[in-house]
């Protein structure tokens, strides 16, 4: 028997007969972004909007997102804590540490029906967390917050 071996070249299918999986669209398109990076840039968006008015208060202030509260923040059983699942938190600047506003990403989520409301939800409480920092109502910070609530 004569030993038959060729060296193939690259695979073009999988075993499965489907093509090679890669990405579905390029890096530069929206829709290539993972969810937690579009709604990074939803509060980066939030916070653009507030910079002009606001530049010398906001220049020291440290912006975040966390995926969800602390459990410190959050009550455990029924009369405990009466406030709902917070949306944010702003911590002044205590000794070494900036100013920070802190948005948490699955409670907006999980409450906004689709991208456009989630975009104001974000924006509003970039807003409250920023008015909280300030001293200030949020109306003041953003005119335009009470046109929506």
């Amino acid at each position: 028997m004569a030993d038959v071996t060729q060296k193939r070249g690259p695979r073009r299918r999988d075993r499965h007969g489907r093509g090679l999986r890669g990405p579905l669209a390029p890096s530069h398109i929206p829709m290539a972004k993972a969810r937690s990076e579009r709604f990074d840039d939803l509060v980066l968006d939030a916070v653009d909007r507030l910079r002009p008015r606001w530049e010398s208060q906001l220049s020291a202030v440290e912006f975040a997102v966390e995926e969800v509260p602390p459990l410190s923040e959050l009550g455990d059983g029924p009369g405990l804590n009466t406030d709902p699942i917070p949306f944010g938190r702003a911590d002044a600047a205590t000794g070494t540490s900036p100013a920070s506003v802190v948005v948490y990403r699955r409670p907006l989520e999980a409450r906004a029906r689709d991208r456009d409301t989630l975009g104001a939800m974000v924006h509003d409480t970039v807003v409250e967390q920023v008015a909280t920092l300030l001293g200030l109502a949020p109306e003041a910070v953003d005119p335009g917050y009470d046109d929506r609530a």
